[in-house]
């Protein structure tokens, strides 16, 4: 994987983008709700690095890092293929640690969205097999984001890759992973009800067979591949109750991307707020206005 001193540089250049509030000189892949995904070497990407919010000690790191593999062994215990993962991790300026899930860059036409896209039996049988896939791995203590985009057609075999939150739970049914990870980028005046009222519910979903597959049907309009959802309806008809429709579908998609919507204007928010009045460097690199 990523040698030590390339991930080093690739962090100072983070840093200065942070210091800066420009990420032109990061090869951004994409941004997840709590990770960043940059490809390096930025001109020609070998590795896809996926960037957590900065952990305080290495106990945090490592605690992390236990759950990680402990999700993944159960991933493949179940029968889900897994992109290869390594996490790593690199000190930065203030003493905290910058964690990053590695994987190898997947080719850009192996990717689910890119499958799916092209049509076909095969976009078909992809579908139907995340739709399986969901329906028998997702239980009480595995979770499963199921979305398109977090998928890849490689070799033939469904490969899933967005591992950077192990949806595992522990015997008692609490998360084993520590979900104050989900809250680091919101102001702290926020992080309570959030905590309290939001994330829950969110988790939750992770945890539901049927949700996961709502999920996943609502995220194609996202995808601008909605017309595909029939396929997804199709292969999940008759094995979750209540069955799901059309309109829930489309209801779900509006529902989430309002709450998505409102956290990430809570964040721009922030970020002015750090910036232009108390003259500090925000510590996250935010995208655009996301169409959903």
């Amino acid at each position: 994987m990523i040698p030590t001193d390339e991930l080093a540089l690739l962090e100072s250049r983070v840093q200065r983008a942070l210091c800066s509030g420009d990420d032109s000189a990061l090869r951004v892949l994409g941004y997840g709700e709590i990770s960043l995904v940059i490809g390096w070497p930025r001109e020609s990407p070998r590795w896809a690095c996926k960037r957590l919010p900065t952990f305080a000690s290495s106990a945090d790191a490592d605690a992390y890092t236990e759950t990680l593999d402990a999700y993944l062994e159960v991933l493949d215990r179940r029968g889900v293929r897994v992109a290869p993962t390594t996490v790593r991790r690199t000190a930065v300026p203030d003493g905290r640690l910058a964690v990053y899930c590695v994987q190898e860059v997947l080719p850009s036409d192996s990717l689910a969205v890119e499958v799916v896209a092209r049509g076909g039996r095969t976009a078909r049988d992809l579908l139907g097999g995340i739709v399986d896939t969901a329906l028998e791995v997702v239980d009480d203590h595995v979770g499963l984001d199921a979305q398109l985009s977090n998928w890849a057609l490689m070799e033939g075999q469904l490969t899933y890759f967005d591992v950077t939150t192990p949806l595992l739970r522990g015997p008692d049914g609490s998360e084993r992973l520590d979900t104050e990870i989900f809250l680091a980028s919101l102001p702290p005046v926020l992080r309570a009800p959030v905590r309290r009222f939001v994330l829950p519910g969110i988790m939750e979903r992770y945890h539901r067979p049927r949700s996961v597959v709502l999920d996943l049907s609502a995220n194609l309009i996202k995808e601008d591949l909605e017309g595909w959802i029939g396929t997804v309806l199709a292969a999940v008809e008759g094995r979750v109750d209540p069955p799901l429709s059309d309109a829930e579908v489309y209801s779900d998609y509006r529902s989430d991307a309002r709450t998505w919507g409102l956290l990430q204007a809570v964040r721009r928010a922030d970020r002015l707020w750090q910036r232009k009045v108390r003259r500090r460097t925000y510590p996250f690199l935010l995208p655009a206005r996301i169409q959903r």
